[in-house]
């Protein structure tokens, strides 16, 4: 780490570090709960569940850390929230949790996998530019509509964070998304009250899962968690990339990730990849007015990361009993600017313009079929119209990475 890269993370500013301080904010804060029901749901004993927790928030912190710095791009990393909803579905595997161990070790492989096959990697990332847009789109309505929601749900808290936004909109609008979020915090510090004795900090304690490997966890786990981790995550990640202006080579990602995910299972964690929404948010224009400095966002992420796995369960216990309505609108404030520009780029050609709708609205729908999110089926259900407009037409479609 050199006095030159130092100087250039505080170049960037604070505009940065509270954009990737609320992206990982709002990935611990919406679904570490989902994450850790889903590894019980499996197998795991508290102590293993609380392990695999820890080890994946040091995975994405460490990931996003390392990958930002080094290549100056705001690549962002998570878990897979599908992957964990998906684990919620099947049940203890016959050899229990060290069978789910291997499973997730298989899963991690197949990943690595993907990522060496390069054929296979040109073919995840050979998006058109306007497809990517729509299924950015798409997953980002959903996450813009909390602020709306927050005020009929608890107009008195979420007034002023609303308020708030729009006055520093109008007077520093730089600081907009800063002046929301401090709000938020001070409304959450003076508003929400802990349980006794949640406030004692307890270093977590690493648990050691020995893999064992067998073909019933394998195909109801492994498989089924590798595609709907490349299908609902890693896609979409590299969409928001793409749809950011940032050219990202799709195939050490991977690599990267995979071997993260390897790393995650020994200690009972599930898989890690590039992250979707909360990367609109260290992607996005709000992260800092210049792509260029916009890398400073995962930075920060990874940071707090690795700060949530040192004190869970202090940070678990607050953004707990916290209105999860309220970490949403203050996300949704700061990923207006993201919709309006992926709206625009989804529509800004008209013979590409109905394929995009297609896709924008099949991956707003939320739907989830064979276990694989919406975002997979907008994208293709965009490709296919696509094809079938363009069949027999020359076309050379902007891709996602080369």
């Amino acid at each position: 780490m050199s006095g030159f890269e130092l100087r250039s993370f505080a170049a960037a500013g604070l505009q940065p570090v509270v954009a990737g301080a609320l992206a990982a904010v709002v990935g611990f804060a919406s679904t570490f709960a989902l994450v850790l029901a889903a590894l019980t749901a499996v197998g795991a004993s508290p102590a293993q569940a609380g392990s695999g927790l820890f080890a994946i928030c040091v995975a994405v912190g460490t990931l996003n850390i390392a990958i930002a710095w080094t290549t100056k791009k705001p690549a962002s990393f998570a878990w897979s929230t599908p992957g964990a909803a998906f684990l919620l579905t099947v049940g203890e595997p016959a050899g229990g949790y060290p069978a789910v161990a291997g499973a997730f070790l298989v899963a991690a492989l197949l990943i690595v996998l993907s990522g060496l096959i390069r054929p296979l990697a040109r073919a995840v990332a050979a998006i058109p530019a306007s497809i990517a847009n729509a299924m950015l789109a798409g997953m980002l309505l959903t996450l813009c509509l909390a602020p709306i929601q927050a005020v009929g749900e608890i107009p008195a808290l979420a007034l002023p964070i609303l308020i708030a936004w729009a006055l520093a909109l109008r007077f520093t609008r730089r600081y907009a998304v800063p002046v929301a979020v401090l709000v938020t915090v001070i409304i959450l510090a003076t508003t929400t009250q802990l349980p006794p004795g949640a406030v004692e900090f307890v270093l977590p304690t690493p648990v050691p899962v020995m893999p064992v490997f067998t073909l019933d966890a394998i195909l109801r786990i492994a498989l089924p968690l590798y595609i709907v981790t490349m299908a609902s995550q890693n896609l979409p990640g590299l969409a928001v990339m793409r749809a950011n202006n940032y050219d990202l080579k799709a195939s050490p990602l991977f690599v990267f990730t995979g071997l993260a995910s390897a790393g995650t299972a020994l200690l009972g964690g599930h898989t890690v990849n590039l992250a979707a929404i909360t990367a609109a948010i260290t992607a996005g224009p709000e992260a800092h007015p210049n792509p260029g400095q916009r890398w400073a966002a995962p930075v920060a992420a990874g940071a707090v990361y690795i700060l949530f796995a040192a004190s869970a369960s202090v940070a678990a216990a607050f953004i707990a009993a916290s209105p999860p309505i309220l970490i949403q609108a203050v996300a949704g404030l700061a990923l207006l600017s993201s919709l309006g520009a992926a709206l625009s780029g989804a529509l800004v050609q008209e013979e590409t313009r109905l394929p995009a709708i297609l896709t924008f609205v099949a991956t707003a729908s939320g739907i989830t079929i064979l276990g694989v999110g919406a975002p997979f089926w907008g994208l293709v259900g965009g490709l296919a119209l696509m094809f079938v407009l363009n069949a027999g037409k020359r076309t050379e479609p902007e891709v996602l990475s080369k």
